[in-house]
């Protein structure tokens, strides 16, 4: 992991001042200038960016990976000693880098809570209509046809005279 103060250092004698800059990226550096990446400083090692443009300047620099698994670079260690050099290779590195690529503005927001919870609930109605199955065609209610209860048979009751007289009036 390198030391903050090698990027102190390296911003000191490289004398670019606001125009070269640094990000902590993965728990080491990595050196702009104006704008553009052109180096990287990993276990306090200077590994400066290669392309054709500037091998005039990096063909006596060793190279090697600056991570495990990353292109060549050049190991500009010993251009440390030599604050010119390293300023001209620094210049000439960020010239025949691009641009870096503009980022896409984000769209405005009209309220804080009101888009994130509208863009939730479209979310869940979504998945929901996802997890749902298909809709199956309507069917005609079934409808139970009225049963009768079970009647029991009458029981004669006892009849009384007055009870029989009534019935035949």
């Amino acid at each position: 992991m390198t030391d903050p103060s090698t990027i102190d250092h390296l911003l000191d004698i490289a004398r670019l001042g606001p125009r070269l800059t640094t990000r902590r990226m993965f728990g080491e550096y990595a050196l702009y200038l104006d704008t553009k990446v052109i180096a990287f400083v990993c276990d306090d090692q200077l590994f400066i960016k290669l392309d054709p443009a500037t091998t005039a300047l990096t063909a006596r620099l060793p190279t090697g990976p600056a991570y495990p698994g990353s292109k060549p670079y050049g190991i500009a260690d010993e251009l440390l000693d030599d604050p010119p050099a390293l300023r001209a290779l620094l210049e000439a590195t960020a010239a025949a880098m691009p641009l870096p690529k503009p980022k896409k503005p984000k769209a405005p927001k009209a309220s804080a809570a009101a888009p994130a919870t509208a863009s939730r609930v479209a979310t869940r109605t979504a998945a929901k209509a996802t997890k749902q199955a298909p809709a199956k065609a309507p069917t005609k209610a079934r409808t139970k046809a009225p049963t009768k209860a079970p009647t029991k048979a009458p029981t004669k009751a006892p009849t009384s005279d007055a009870s029989k007289r009534r019935a035949t009036r």
